[in-house]
């Protein structure tokens, strides 16, 4: 079993990154090289912009290349209660941005020509109860009839033909969904952006900021960059030298395994709809096969804000018993890879994006990010260059979270928490 992301394992190795110092005058300097930095990277250099992106690792190291494969459509949340926290209009205009997101990675895909396995593959949010049930009915009535009609209601005896556990009472369709080889796009729209002008670094960590003559310099081990703007596009892997988003952002544990490639027989026999799956839970899974026909399945399976080989195997135990849980059948299975990445939660799990601290940022995403990045990345470069602003969360409140400084010392009494709602509801 190897202990790193399937993605990064089976991707090319992107070979455009700048050699020499990091140094310089650019007109953008976007920290953090995963989708949103990308995307946005790519859109400022097409646009004629100057711009350097700075990524303290490889390209995709973070979210972008650990997550679970899944380019979900719709909201992560409840639309009801999208619409009872956010009012009726934003939650209709936030549903719309994760709808028109997987639409940007397909045409991006397209106009780049990048061999990433995108396919629309459709997602069954699964009810793991059936009160469960019940909540996604009403919840899918409320999206199918104002905001989504490509969306349908599956019961329990539907599941059939989809998925091969009786573990579910019924799902919710959404239709529009889709999924990629996670790798081969952060390679692919690396590549886009440097073609088109941009230049990256990688292994260039910013370590300090300040402004000085109506300027950002930002310094690194490599060198110091001067730029007119700056887009933060870190995440959870945002460090101490940006304190005032760091506070707004909970750096979550997400992990996934991955199975060795399963038999025609075998697939028939677990995910014979061949979608993209997420279950009910607050501690749930989520799955999908990959191009070569491997199940990745993962979840929250600790809280931890943790990923290492002694974590991640820790909880790569946790998920092979929630795999053999749902799926009797795979209880033996041979996992290939084991690996975990973080989240970066904020307090509501509502995206946020727009100009704070002197700094253009998008970040937030919650584990529902893969597609959103991409296109909030975009939304921010075309604010930066001053078009109209198509930014779904603009003006929405973002709060510190009491009490958190960087380390998120609460998590396991969150784990508990969410521990005693999946018991009890």
């Amino acid at each position: 079993m190897k202990f790193e992301s399937y993605w990064h394992d089976t991707a090319p190795v992107f070979g455009g990154a700048a050699e020499g110092p990091a140094e310089g005058r650019y007109d953008v300097a976007v920290i953090g090289g995963g989708f949103t930095g990308l995307a946005a990277a790519r859109h400022l250099a097409k646009a004629g912009a100057k711009v350097v992106v700075l990524e303290a690792g490889r390209v995709g190291c973070g979210a972008s290349g650990r997550n679970g494969g899944h380019l979900n459509n719709g909201l992560a949340h409840s639309f009801l209660a999208a619409k009872s926290e956010l009012g009726t209009e934003r939650a209709v205009a936030l549903y719309r941005a994760f709808d028109d997101s997987v639409d940007t990675i397909e045409r991006i895909v397209a106009e780049e020509g990048i061999d990433c396995d995108f396919r629309r593959a459709g997602k069954l949010k699964l009810a793991s109860k059936p009160a469960h049930f019940d909540a996604i009915a009403r919840n899918f009535e409320a999206i199918n009839r104002e905001v989504d009609p490509d969306t349908e209601l599956l019961t329990a005896a539907d599941l059939k033909s989809e998925i091969g556990s009786t573990a579910f009472h019924g799902a919710m369709l959404s239709k529009k969904s889709a999924m990629m080889h996670m790798g081969r796009f952060v390679s692919g729209i690396a590549g886009a952006a440097v073609r088109h002008g941009a230049t990256i670094f990688e292994n260039t960590p910013v370590t300090g900021h300040r402004t000085a003559a109506g300027r950002h310099e930002l310094t690194t081990p490599a060198g110091i960059i001067s730029a007119d703007n700056v887009l933060l596009a870190t995440g959870a892997y945002t460090t101490s030298a940006f304190g005032y988003f760091r506070r707004r952002i909970v750096p979550v544990g997400s992990f996934i395994i991955a199975t060795r490639p399963l038999s025609q027989a075998e697939i028939a026999a677990t995910v014979p709809g061949n979608r993209t799956f997420v279950t009910s839970m607050n501690i749930g899974n989520y799955f999908r096969l990959s191009p070569d026909n491997r199940l990745i399945f993962g979840g929250r399976a600790r809280f931890s804000a943790t990923s290492d080989h002694r974590s991640d195997e820790k909880s790569g135990a946790i998920l092979r018993a929630s795999l053999a849980q749902i799926f009797p059948h795979l209880a033996k299975v041979e996992i290939d890879y084991c690996w975990g990445g973080l989240v970066d939660l904020t307090k509501d799990r509502f995206p946020r994006a727009g100009f704070a601290d002197g700094l253009w940022f998008a970040m937030g995403y919650s584990g529902h990010g893969a597609q959103m990045s991409t296109h909030m990345g975009i939304i921010m470069a075309d604010a930066i260059l001053g078009k109209a602003d198509r930014n779904p969360v603009a003006g929405l409140a973002w709060p510190a979270v009491p009490g958190h400084f960087g380390k998120p010392w609460f998590l396991p009494i969150v784990g508990l928490y969410y521990k005693a709602l999946d018991r009890f509801q």
